[in-house]
């Protein structure tokens, strides 16, 4: 197991042997990470969260409250997993039938935002800095810079890599009202020019 000394642990806190846990990770109550789980520098896992075995975060994670990422999810750096969002790993669990050999995989890359209360449902990806809205229920591929919503999810818009919605003029080109950076659209894909 990673050494102890280079992350913080609440006392509450169940860390299985067998895990890596980054530099300056904080893991909050009553959380639970499991074996072989890989998580990166700087996260943060906040309270009655669970890991499972050989999930992968990567660096600047941040996991709000009462997240539960199972096994086959990986999330790529600088993601956000809002409180209670839900990630599954089978598409049909049964109690009786043992499905632990048909799990799903799931990837979030980089920059993602999942909304407080969101399912994903597994196999689905999440593109780089998309935007899934509280509640949403994920049952497709979301494509980078995407915002969806709603139940089943569907896309609504564009969003910049600061979180604000993308508002394109004629030639397709808009601009992030925060950061001042441009983007394009074209042939239904979004990619930052700037």
């Amino acid at each position: 197991m990673t050494d102890k000394s280079t992350f913080y642990a609440h006392p509450t806190a169940v860390i299985d042997e067998g895990c890596e846990i980054g530099q300056g990770t904080k893991i909050w109550h009553f959380s639970h990470i499991m074996p072989k789980c890989i998580i990166g520098e700087n996260c943060n896992i906040g309270q009655n969260v669970v890991i499972s075995p050989d999930v992968v975060l990567g660096k600047n994670v941040k996991v709000q409250n009462n997240v539960s990422i199972y096994t086959g999810v990986q999330c790529e750096d600088d993601v956000f997993l809002g409180p209670s969002m839900v990630f599954t790993n089978v598409f049909n669990p049964r109690s009786a039938v043992n499905r632990k050999s048909e799990y799903a995989k799931t990837m979030v890359k980089r920059g993602a935002t999942i909304g407080a209360n969101a399912t994903i449902v597994c196999g689905n990806n999440i593109g780089a800095f998309a935007f899934i809205g509280a509640g949403a229920v994920v049952t497709k591929n979301v494509p980078d810079y995407a915002l969806v919503v709603g139940n089943p999810a569907r896309q609504t818009g564009w969003m910049s890599e600061y979180g604000h919605k993308l508002i394109f003029d004629n030639n397709g080109i808009a601009v992030c009202p925060e950061s001042k950076e441009q983007y394009k659209l074209a042939n239904g894909r979004v990619s930052k020019i700037s």
